[in-house]
């Protein structure tokens, strides 16, 4: 880890901030967008696993 750090501080200050930040962001879109495809599967498989329930107890 501190061969990272020393690598990180021949580059300006400002410019490991800013792409610190960047990496961030990235990283917390691509984790809303997993979120965002999961809630929709689980609502799917609510809706569909639901439906069939119900077909299940109408003809049962």
């Amino acid at each position: 880890m501190s061969a990272f750090l020393d690598s990180l501080s021949q580059y300006p200050r400002w410019f490991v901030i800013a792409c610190a930040t960047l990496a961030a962001a990235v990283a917390i879109w691509l984790l809303a967008k997993l979120l965002k495809f999961a809630l929709w599967l689980i609502l799917i498989v609510v809706v569909v696993g639901g439906a069939a329930l119900v077909l299940w107890k109408m003809f049962h």
